[in-house]
Parts: structure tokens; C-alpha cells; sequence
């Protein structure tokens, strides 16, 4: 009998249901069969022979999709296999909002390599059936073991946060334990720690929970290779356990990339729970019947809804990126769809709500504007010395805000528009133009007084205000088409 947390289980009893919490890095006979099938798929096609580096790709790859999509570890090296293979990318592609194409390509293997968690992201494979709960409303929970990353204090205060966030919207109230066995067992470990599940070091898997049962049901458990903190230093504790504790009470996975239950963990400053999370957790327990003022997380827009407004748009490399509350849009030349995903997730640093954005190419900057501050990113990376405050541009103290930016590559001007009025930019003197500002509605004719968002292709410019977008030529000083301003996500 192995002894976890104080609780006693035999290696048969956990052994089949823990087998859908094992991480991606885990080394396994198995993988020999990824092989098998690599090899099969090189000579099914007339591509050149796989390199080391993309039998690796494919082998990570296959991991993945085993652990949390239910690729069988039994597959032979034949065209079916290989077809069953994409069905499962597709799958997951589907999932996280990607193009679906079956292909490994860069967005995918990137998110395969994201820190996440340990349950499978469609509920059929789980090993567990669902909808489980726990029968009594009053739940007890016990902190086995601290981590040394914080104080004692500092643990204690992360994990009845997060349990609180699951106890303002529903009946469930939580009892702390200071000895023996409680519903919820939560512990820090590393590598092989009771539970024939062991972590994998420092990133890929984070931490895992069980959901509600006898045993093992409902613990929770941490990564002690990780470095975990109160803010976004590292990985934030109260934001991770929230999530596992979601799955200790018997929430899945969410596709909202805006939910906690999203299953990569985003560190965020305000209430953690999307519309979806509530719905889902309320689906098992009910409401609150003395319930507190909350504002959950906006969900995740809509691209095709037709009074959907933007907040800022901009050319990065090539893509677009069409920023919206606490997301944006890319929009690849080559990609069908747009890619959906959380601002935080690939630029930490920056806020969440992004006015105005652009790109000037010939710097390889992109200006990202929110409030009185500005940040310059050149790619993915923050330039060093920012944020800086928009006044150093020259805008007088008075404007606090910049609604929109376009950088117009023919002339080397930036346009900055703020209320009625707009500025002109000089990105060679890094000075703003004399006799500005001047009027959105004279200088414009036919736009509207006020501009959400901009941008700038070949000649034209694209102006966003409210659900409508007016295609403007620069030259001839005229609207050419308006339409709404999301039939630049294809709809």
C-alpha cells in the first residue's frame, strides 16, 4: 500500500484512472511506436527524409496527443495510423481555436510546449465519469505540505482565495483541517511524489487534481520544481490552484481562452472566473443563495457578431493583429481562420485593454498605447526602457489617452487620433509635425468624428468606429466602402 497524504491506496486501484494526468516529457516505451509511425509517414510521402529535429517535433507531438486526446499507444506504421494521427491535431487545433489543419505546424507545436495542466482537454477520455460532485456542500480541505518558494502565510492566503472564488458563486463553504483526512488533500512534490503520477520538472506540467470522490478524489497537487509567487514573477499560486481547484470540485476543461478552466494557466490582476467557469460550476452546486457582488471576465468575443467593435489594430511581421479587450486576433496571409487568443498569454508585460497600436517597420516596432503609457515591442520581446509616458511623443499633458495609430509607410508619418482632433508623428525626427492637431472631420471627409482603430495597406486607410469599418484613400481624399468592421475576420 502507498501512503499519499494521508490517505492509503494500493497501486491497482489508481493505477488506470492517474494514467490521463501524465505529462508530455514523460519517457515511455511507447514513444518507440511514434517512431514506427514517423517512419511510416516519410515513406508514404515524397518529402525528404524527417531530420532529428522533426522526429522530436512529432514525438512530443504524439505525447500530447496521447495524454490529453486519446491517441492510442497501439498504433502501427500504415496510412490509417497516420490519418488517425491528424484526426487527433485536428482535434486539438479545433480545441485551442487554431487553424485546423491537421498539420504540426509552429502555432501548434507552441502550444503543445506551453506550461499547462494535467487533465485531458476532452472530457470522453478522462478515465473518470463525469459530472462528479461532491454530495455535501460543506467540503474540508487540508495543506499537507508548504513550499519553500513562500512564506507559510502567503500559501495559506493563495489557497482560501482561490477556493473563495469557487465559494462566492455557488452553496460550497470550505473547513480547513490541521490533521487527518479531509475531502481535499493538497500537497507539494516533485518528480515521482505517491501517486504513480510524477511531475516532470521545471515547466510542462505544473500541477494536477482529482475530481471529487473516496481516496484520492479531490487532492490537489504542486510541482515543487516549479518556482511559484504571488504575482507573475514565476507561476502564481492562488491562479493555479484555482484552476485545479476548479477540477477538485468537477469542473473540465474550458474552450474559452478567457476562462480559468482554460487549460493554459493566464496570470490575471482581477476576478479570475469567466461567464463560463460560473455557468459550469453553478451547473453542479447551483447558485449562491446569499450571493455577492461579482463581475465575472467578459467571454471571449464573438468574431462574427455583428456589433462587435475593435479596440486597436496593427501589422506585426506581416500578420494582423486586431486587439479586443483582453484579446486579439492574428491573422496570418496564409491562415483560413483567425487565431484567437489572450494578449497576456504572449505579452505579459503589457495591460490587459489596449487603446491604440501600430507598426513601423523600417524600427521593426510595434507602439502599443493604453492609458498615458506606451510600450515598444519588437516581436514578442519588450524593448528595454519601456513603458514611457505618451507625452514623450509630444503630445500636450491634457491628452490622456490615444484612441488609434497608423503608421503611414509612404510618408514616414505616425497618425495619432485622439477624440475629434488627430497629430502627426515624424518617426525620422522622432518630433510631432507643427500645426497639429487638426480635425478627424475636415481633414477625413466622410469618416466620422472619432476613430477606434486604424490601419494602413497600400494606399488606403482602414478606419474603425463602432461596428463599421470605411475604407479611405489616402490620395484622393475619399470613402470608397463602408462595411462592418468584422468582415476582416471573414465574416
Amino acid at each position: 500500500m502507498e501512503q499519499l497524504g494521508g490517505k492509503k491506496w494500493s497501486q491497482h486501484s489508481i493505477n488506470t484512472p492517474l494514467s490521463f494526468f501524465a505529462t508530455v516529457n514523460d519517457c515511455e516505451p511507447t514513444s518507440m511506436i511514434a517512431v514506427v509511425l514517423l517512419l511510416a509517414l516519410a515513406a508514404q510521402s515524397s518529402a525528404k527524409p524527417l531530420s532529428s529535429e522533426d522526429i522530436d517535433k512529432q514525438l512530443l507531438a504524439e505525447k500530447y496527443l496521447r495524454r490529453f486526446y486519446g491517441l492510442p499507444s497501439g498504433l502501427q506504421g500504415s496510412r490509417t495510423s497516420s490519418n488517425f494521427f491528424q484526426a487527433k491535431i485536428k482535434e486539438m487545433q479545433k480545441f485551442f481555436k487554431l487553424e485546423v489543419t491537421g498539420n504540426l505546424d509552429d502555432n501548434t507545436l507552441a502550444v503543445m510546449k506551453e506550461p499547462r495542466c494535467g487533465v485531458p482537454d476532452i472530457g470522453e477520455y478522462n478515465h473518470f465519469p463525469r459530472h462528479l460532485k461532491w454530495e455535501n456542500n460543506n467540503v474540508t480541505f487540508r495543506i499537507v505540505n508548504y513550499t519553500p518558494d513562500l512564506k507559510k502565510a502567503d500559501v495559506d492566503k493563495a489557497i482560501r482565495r482561490a477556493l473563495n472564488v469557487w465559494a462566492d458563486v455557488t452553496p460550497l463553504t470550505f473547513k480547513k483541517l490541521y490533521e487527518g483526512n479531509a475531502d481535499i488533500m493538497i500537497s507539494f512534490g516533485s518528480k515521482e511524489h505517491g501517486d504513480y503520477n510524477p511531475f516532470d520538472g521545471p515547466g510542462g506540467l505544473l500541477a494536477h487534481a482529482y475530481p471529487p470522490g473516496q481516496g484520492i478524489g479531490g487532492d490537489t497537487h504542486f510541482d515543487e520544481d516549479e518556482h511559484w509567487t504571488k504575482d507573475s514573477s514565476a507561476y502564481n499560486l492562488f491562479i493555479v490552484a484555482a484552476h485545479e481547484l476548479g477540477h477538485a470540485l468537477g469542473m473540465s476543461h474550458s474552450t474559452d481562452p478567457g476562462a480559468l478552466m482554460y487549460p493554459i494557466y493566464t496570470y490575471t490582476t482581477g476576478y479570475p472566473l469567466a461567464e463560463d467557469d460560473i455557468e459550469g460550476i453553478q451547473a453542479l452546486y447551483g447558485p449562491n443563495p446569499n450571493p455577492k457582488k461579482v463581475k465575472p471576465r467578459p467571454d471571449a468575443p464573438k468574431k462574427c457578431d455583428p456589433e462587435l467593435t475593435f479596440d486597436a489594430v496593427t501589422e506585426l511581421r506581416g500578420e494582423t493583429i486586431i486587439f479586443k479587450d483582453r484579446y486579439y486576433w492574428r491573422i496570418h496571409p496564409q491562415m483560413v481562420e483567425p487565431e484567437l487568443t489572450l494578449i497576456k498569454s504572449t505579452w505579459p508585460s503589457i495591460p490587459n485593454k489596449v487603446d491604440a497600436a501600430y507598426e513601423n517597420p523600417e524600427k521593426d516596432l510595434v507602439i502599443i498605447f493604453s492609458g498615458i503609457r506606451m510600450w515598444a515591442l519588437n516581436g514578442y520581446n519588450l524593448v528595454d526602457g519601456y513603458p514611457k509616458y505618451i507625452h514623450k511623443l509630444g503630445l500636450p499633458k491634457t491628452v490622456r489617452k490615444v484612441d488609434a495609430a497608423v503608421h503611414i509607410k509612404d510618408t514616414g508619418k505616425t497618425l495619432l487620433f485622439t477624440d475629434e482632433d488627430y497629430w502627426s508623428y515624424d518617426e525620422t525626427t522622432e518630433t510631432m509635425d507643427s500645426g497639429y492637431p487638426r480635425s478627424i472631420e475636415e481633414d477625413f471627409p466622410g469618416m466620422e468624428d472619432e476613430v477606434d482603430a486604424a490601419a494602413y495597406h497600400y494606399g488606403y486607410l482602414y478606419f474603425f468606429h463602432e461596428h463599421l469599418q470605411y475604407e479611405y484613400s489616402y490620395n484622393s481624399k475619399k470613402v470608397f466602402r463602408i462595411q462592418r468592421a468584422n468582415s476582416i475576420l471573414n465574416c
